[in-house]
């Protein structure tokens, strides 16, 4: 690998999708990742199944900090301008990043800042705002997955002409689907899941507030009767519970965690993806569901609905937290078999440039651009 660029990059979590990241970008340069972490608290067991089959894989020692972040002095030695051609910092706001850029800056030892994504919020203290303006504006350069994500770093201080986009995604090339699938197709598929016939839409996440399922069930009291609403992903509490039953419907159903596999199999039985969050700074279900064809339905707090839905192509954008309007753009779009027919296939076309072979393709790209700058 001696003419290959090496690339080193801290995450926190070796999560599935930066493991098939890391393992396609490492088929095509030096890579050597650090890890603060081996695992998430707050996730399934198989979430961290992995297998560090085309890059070095180093885990930090350190003491943990919340449910997936590490504090990792040893990460110092690793950060040398020597070894690597370009060092990749994958965040700022664990204490291993915030210690990795402090080193960095004080050594005057050019790096990238790497972010998933951001959303600016009005309501910032001042000192919030120093503090992310400070660490983001320390780096080189830095990637971005889109308009959403670039504006927020010029915000905190980035520079324009140094931010670059990647696609961003969880998916390979063989996991978007060729076209979508007829509905004699996923009525057959809804039969050997147990679904109920009818209109099929589903959610997929975490029974948290920041996710907003407490607003699609309110909302799905407004939505006409014999569609049928699946969450998949944790189980639910007694409060989502509770509220499902006060809206006095059989329709709404509670899948628990599904695979990947099995997950996709849902995907393509449905109709309709919705994601209603309050926040998410990126959402990679919103990848997941448009490479299975479905129309999409998120907020305006959702940085990969920004990038990837476009009103009235591929689904709608929904203002937060608005029971009412979200109600009825899902009416709109269980509704009108023609508009789903022409939102799923686009929905297809817009996943195709969102594979890990085109993200690591990109990604080393971009990094030879970076490179080639005389400041590095």
């Amino acid at each position: 690998m001696k003419n290959k660029l090496r690339i080193l990059y801290l995450v926190n979590i070796p999560s599935p999708y930066r493991v098939s990241f890391f393992n396609e970008l490492g088929k095509i340069c030096d890579l050597t990742v650090l890890f603060e972490r081996k695992s998430s608290s707050d996730r399934e067991l198989t979430w961290h199944e992995y297998d560090f089959e085309h890059f070095n894989g180093i885990f930090l020692n350190g003491v943990n900090f919340k449910s997936d972040q590490g504090l990792c002095l040893g990460i110092i030695k690793f950060l040398s301008r020597k070894k690597y051609d370009c060092i990749v910092i994958g965040g700022y706001s664990t204490p291993t990043g915030a210690l990795a850029i402090n080193y960095l800056k004080i050594s005057n030892i050019p790096f990238v800042l790497n972010i998933d994504g951001g959303l600016i919020k009005g309501n910032e203290s001042k000192i919030k705002k120093i503090i992310k303006t400070y660490y983001i504006s320390s780096a080189t350069a830095w990637l971005s997955t889109g308009n959403s994500s670039s504006k927020y770093l010029e915000y905190y201080g980035a520079i324009k002409e140094k931010i670059y986009v990647y696609p961003f995604t969880t998916l390979y090339n063989n996991e978007i689907a060729e076209f979508p699938l007829s509905q004699l197709e996923k009525v057959q598929l809804r039969n050997e899941l147990g679904l109920s016939e009818g209109k099929t839409v589903v959610a997929v996440g975490q029974f948290i507030h920041r996710k907003g399922f407490d607003i699609l069930i309110k909302a799905w009291s407004n939505v006409f009767q014999g569609a049928s609403l699946y969450f998949i992903g944790g189980e639910p509490t007694s409060e989502y519970i509770d509220l499902t039953n006060s809206i006095n419907t059989n329709n709404i159903h509670f899948i628990g965690f599904k695979s990947k596999h099995e997950l996709q199999k849902y995907y393509r039985a449905a109709d309709l993806f919705v994601l209603p969050t309050r926040e998410d700074i990126w959402g990679l279900v919103i990848n997941e569901a448009l490479a299975n064809g479905l129309p999409v339905i998120t907020t305006d707090k959702c940085v990969a609905g920004l990038e990837l839905i476009k009103n009235g192509e591929n689904g709608f954008i929904v203002p937060v937290d608005n029971i009412e309007y979200l109600s009825m753009k899902i009416n709109e779009v269980l509704s009108n078999e023609e508009l789903i027919s022409k939102m799923s296939t686009k929905s297809i076309e817009t996943a195709q440039f969102y594979t890990i072979e085109n993200m690591a393709e990109k990604t080393l790209e971009i990094v030879n651009r970076i490179i080639k700058d005389p400041v590095l």
